[in-house]
């Protein structure tokens, strides 16, 4: 981050408060991953790459431990971004499962043609994504995608769980795009199907049936952490995250 990242944010936002332009510059990188997981946030640094005080930085950081992106550790000072590791996307993927699967079912009951056909223009998108090895072309259209889903399912205690999972989904999503990039492609069984995932489950949304829709989607959630499982040859691949932070 530096003051002219900043200052490209002020432009394109001047009516914007200063501490929420901080915010979702931070947010930004930290999705991104150039922050890595699990790094301490010092606010004398940012402030001073920013060209700007402590308090919107502060206040900034604050924002961000709102909305689950920041956390605090007992018996440590300062703020740390959140943490990734095997386990725990495991463990929140079971969730997410369960999430998903149960949108996609129901959007096969409530899903209006309209909305059938974004989710089929995004599934395209997706898959000619996967073949050209478009990273940047992935992320665009594989969290719309699911967030589609989410909310044209049409029950809102559904929406409202998804939100708490959000931060999370979205830092795993952009590590999946590390391991992606680094990974061998023509060697890795994920990358040949993943590209029919999306397709799959907008097909039996558009048949309005949804108990394919709901394996569909469960499927797909499946194959992706065992694409993230597979990174590490054995280990926890979190763990390049973290050591190219502390090597850079």
């Amino acid at each position: 981050m530096d003051r002219y990242q900043l200052r490209e944010y002020i432009n394109a936002n001047p009516d914007t408060k200063l501490r929420d332009l901080v915010a979702q510059l931070i947010y930004d990188e930290i999705v991104a991953l150039r922050i890595s997981p699990g790094a301490k946030l010092n606010v004398n640094q940012i402030s001073a790459s920013l060209g700007i005080s402590r308090t919107p930085v502060t206040e900034a950081i604050a924002k961000l431990s709102e909305v689950g992106f920041v956390v605090s550790h007992p018996g440590q000072n300062g703020n740390f971004v959140l943490d990734l590791n095997l386990n725990d996307m495991i463990s929140l993927y079971q969730v997410r499962t369960a999430i998903e699967s149960e949108a996609a079912a129901l959007c096969a009951h409530n899903a209006d043609d309209a909305t059938v056909r974004e989710l089929s223009n995004l599934a395209e998108a997706f898959k000619d994504s996967v073949i050209r090895k478009d990273i940047r072309g992935m992320k665009d259209t594989d969290m719309p995608f699911h967030r589609l889903i989410i909310d044209s399912c049409g029950n809102p205690y559904i929406r409202k769980s998804y939100e708490l999972l959000l931060p999370k989904l979205t830092m795993y999503q952009s590590s999946m795009l590390e391991f992606i990039g680094r990974s061998n492609n023509e060697n890795n069984p994920w990358m040949s199907s993943v590209k029919f995932n999306h397709t799959s489950v907008v097909s039996a949304i558009r048949m309005r049936m949804p108990l394919l829709a709901r394996q569909s989607m469960a499927d797909h959630v499946d194959a992706s952490m065992n694409f993230t499982t597979l990174s590490g040859n054995g280990a926890d691949p979190f763990l390049f995250l973290r050591a190219r932070h502390e090597t850079d």
